[in-house]
């Protein structure tokens, strides 16, 4: 038994290797591996909680479950907009949190072949975006692929636990 549920895993991992929704921010699409993705949803109300970094907005109650939400325009220093019908959340799991990602507009899931996928350009000497894990070619466009892993910093993780 523990080895179907070990190969259904490996299936499931496979159908999702080279997967991601992608999203825009301002004028940049960016994609995350779907596998992080567990819903995403339109804006809810948002509870502020004090002391935490602008970029963290608060916390919002998903059936019973208190998510904090990240507004992804403030994490990478944008200027704030006014949130709209566009607006949504998209729920990821990092690292054993739930955190919702404010984000402008949600477009597709896209299939990046492997091919298709470079390294960042290194700008400077030393520079390195931190967010920015891998650069997806889709026809004319790019996509910016995220590291969700480092969307939150190691203080963040202690100061949500702390408050969940």
């Amino acid at each position: 038994m523990a080895e179907l549920t070990e190969r259904a895993m490996e299936m499931e991992e496979d159908t999702q290797k080279g997967r991601y929704l992608t999203f825009s921010v301002g004028n940049e699409n960016y994609g995350i591996e779907i596998q992080y993705v567990t819903e995403i949803i339109g804006m809810q109300t948002i509870t502020e909680v004090p002391e935490l970094p602008d970029y963290i907005k608060g916390i919002i109650n998903l059936r019973g479950k208190i998510i904090p939400v990240m507004d992804v325009r403030l994490r990478f220093k944008m200027e704030a907009k006014e949130y709209n019908d566009r607006t949504c959340v998209i729920v990821v799991d990092i690292q054993e949190l739930s955190i919702g990602l404010i984000v402008d507009s949600v477009s597709e899931v896209l299939t990046i072949p492997e091919q298709d996928i470079i390294d960042p350009p290194q700008m400077n000497k030393g520079f390195h975006n931190r967010y920015i894990k891998k650069i997806g070619k889709t026809g004319e466009d790019v996509k910016l692929l995220l590291n969700c892993e480092r969307l939150l910093t190691e203080d963040d993780y202690e100061n949500l636990n702390e408050v969940l």
